[in-house]
């Protein structure tokens, strides 16, 4: 880890407090590439009613916007949770170069706690994996939430 990893989480932080207020379970996802923001987004599959508008695909989708292909070689996604497979898996469609995680998911992480898609042998392209970047705050965001809910 280092300093621009912890400041580019704590947008994504920012970014999970939002989906937060609005009802959506608080994640938050930001690309980086050569130091500058170049797609973000928040949980939102309850307002959209879409499965797929988790944080990061939502960023995804903005970052390859956002650029002149679908393909994020050189980039960083940052998160507040350990990405799902489907995230996973798109992530490394687009050739996201290294993803940074907070809060682990030992339900459904694909990214080494209960899958490992990002860095899997069998796939054409490996994702650098630097877990645990603030994962105290961005845990306890987690449980929080789901503690009120219950």
């Amino acid at each position: 880890m280092n300093s621009l990893d912890e400041q580019f989480m704590r947008r994504a932080i920012e970014l999970a407090r939002e989906a937060e207020a609005a009802g959506e379970v608080p994640v938050g996802a930001v690309i980086v590439r050569d130091g500058r923001i170049v797609g973000e987004g928040s949980n939102r599959p309850i307002g959209t009613r879409d499965p797929t508008a988790h944080a990061e695909m939502v960023a995804l989708r903005a970052a390859a916007s956002a650029g002149d292909s679908y393909r994020l070689t050189g980039t960083t996604l940052y998160v507040t949770l350990e990405p799902c497979a489907m995230c996973a898996g798109a992530m490394v469609h687009a050739r996201v170069q290294r993803l940074v995680y907070g809060a682990t998911d030992s339900r459904a992480g694909a990214a080494g706690s209960v899958f490992d898609i990002v860095r899997h042998p069998a796939l054409n392209h490996r994702i650098d994996c630097v877990a645990g970047v603030l994962a105290d705050e961005c845990s306890i965001m987690l449980r929080e939430f789901f503690a009120a809910r219950r």
